[in-house]
């Protein structure tokens, strides 16, 4: 079993940045594909970004168009962290940002409890 917590999320005006922070336990990251995602209020739960780690440590990491340019995941395995560095927020980023991990072969099967983030106009 994978625990996960973020942290990092608050209230910023448009234009500015935040740092969600994701931190595991239970189980070492490196073989796990770690994602953000996020759900607005109304809306569905969305895919904002992930990091595959292969061997090798080669990783590879995918975005939401609404996320590219913006938003950047990184890993720190050692420390057992995933980030999402989020950069010229919108108020349309405005939303409840979730952490998730995916076993090798396996949809993403461990949540954290998500940290809410608002941006101000």
């Amino acid at each position: 079993q994978v625990q996960l917590v973020e942290s990092g999320g608050g209230l910023v005006q448009a234009g500015g940045s935040l740092r969600l922070s994701c931190a595991a336990s239970g189980r070492s990251l490196s073989s796990l594909t770690m994602g953000w995602f996020c759900q607005a209020p109304g809306k569905e739960r969305e895919f904002v970004a992930s990091s595959k780690w292969r061997a090798g440590n080669i990783g590879y990491t995918s975005y939401a168009d609404s996320a590219k340019g913006r938003f950047t995941i990184s890993r720190d395995n050692a420390k057992s962290t995933v980030y999402l560095h989020m950069n010229s927020l919108k108020p349309e980023d405005t939303a409840v940002y979730y952490c998730a991990g995916a076993s090798p072969g396996s949809e993403y099967d461990y949540w954290g409890q998500g940290t809410q983030v608002t941006v101000s106009s």
